[in-house]
């Protein structure tokens, strides 16, 4: 292998696939980045075997086509750190040549074969999207989704699409971000898949133009997504995902609407000095106002309060305010929509079009 290619170019998509090859690893060959050059361009894979990177770098100078595997931490950090404007990569024997201007760097190689296979895109019957909708989606959804140990489907984000909509939909069991968009479809049977949260983020990095159209095309056991100069594939959670629709209210008595920036700061102030013991604000609705409580044995206690538009009896609710918080900083309306019928029943906040987060109440007495 010989060829010549824009630094920044090189060192951009060297940082993508570094994003997904993981720094140790059961399988080593999978610590390397596969480099493959042909055809006026640089393909670079990268995998962690639960999602797999290729990425195209065109407008390169191949003198000699050919296939190399090297380490990818080391490759991307000494390709970064480099000042010219263009790199020369060129084998020799065992070892990777780098050199940029009067800096140069060998890096040992090791056999190809010992990566493994990476899928191509299926173009037949891929989804069109546009990516900045499609990055949109996952960002409204990926913060509710389940951390800790627990249901392993809820470590994932369901997508879904069936008449004619795009639904992402992520829990962790307390509470509940569902987000959709329309799309075009050839019609067919609805397409369901549970997608690991970290590939999708992974996804996000991969679309570079928001503006651009992107494909995503379903499979038996991975979700791929295809862009200008990339395909990326995630492997499926095999799993069955809550029944969402049963815990969003379809009916509520009390309605409230707020400014959402305002709520935010309100909120923030507040839970200041809750614990984490008590993580909890009580929110206290009336006719023209809502007032807001934390309070903990250990740190104090606080009340705030701010105008709103509020429609029901009376009544009182609490929340987790990070639940909130985290909801609210996703916003993408000025004002922000809560619905629910009591104190113990979920709280449905309207955060966008197309765009519901439902949170559990806390039943403490603050």
């Amino acid at each position: 292998m010989k060829l010549l290619c824009d630094h920044t170019r090189l060192r951009e998509g060297l940082a993508l696939v570094n994003g997904i090859i993981p720094t140790k690893a059961t399988r080593p060959a999978i610590e390397n980045v596969f480099l493959v050059a042909r055809d006026g361009a640089l393909e670079l894979v990268g995998t962690d075997l639960e999602v797999a990177l290729r990425l195209s770098i065109t407008d390169v100078k191949v003198g000699e086509p050919g296939t190399l595997l090297v380490p990818g931490r080391v490759t991307a950090d000494f390709v970064r750190d480099l000042a010219g404007e263009t790199v020369q990569l060129e084998s020799s024997g065992e070892r990777l040549v780098i050199s940029s201007g009067g800096d140069r760097g060998e890096l040992p190689t090791h056999d190809p074969e010992e990566f493994p296979v990476v899928a191509r895109f299926e173009e037949k019957g891929a989804l069109a999207i546009q990516g900045g909708t499609f990055q949109k989606l996952i960002a409204r959804t990926a913060f509710a989704a389940a951390k800790e140990q627990g249901r392993y489907a809820m470590h994932g984000i369901l997508v879904v699409v069936e008449d004619e909509t795009l639904r992402m939909v992520a829990t962790d069991g307390r509470r509940l971000a569902i987000s959709s968009c329309p799309i075009a479809t050839a019609g067919g049977p609805p397409k369901r898949a549970i997608v690991p949260t970290k590939a999708l983020q992974s996804f996000q990095r991969v679309i570079t133009d928001p503006l651009e159209t992107v494909h995503l095309s379903f499979a038996d056991n991975q979700l791929g997504l295809r862009t200008k100069r990339a395909e990326i594939f995630a492997r499926l959670i095999d799993g069955e995902f809550p029944r969402y629709n049963a815990v969003v209210p379809a009916e509520t008595s009390h309605l409230m609407e707020a400014d959402a920036e305002t709520l935010a700061k309100k909120l923030k102030l507040v839970s200041n000095v809750t614990s984490n013991d008590a993580r909890a604000v009580r929110l206290s609705l009336s006719t023209g106002r809502v007032v807001l409580y934390g309070r903990s044995a250990a740190t104090g206690q606080a009340t705030s309060q701010m105008d709103v538009d509020f429609k029901g009896d009376e009544c009182d609710i609490a929340f987790n305010p990070d639940f909130l918080l985290e909801g609210l900083r996703n916003c993408e309306s000025d004002v922000v929509r809560l619905e629910f019928n009591d104190r113990t029943s979920p709280g449905k906040f309207t955060l966008g079009e197309n765009y519901v987060y439902v949170v559990m109440p806390i039943t403490v007495d603050i």
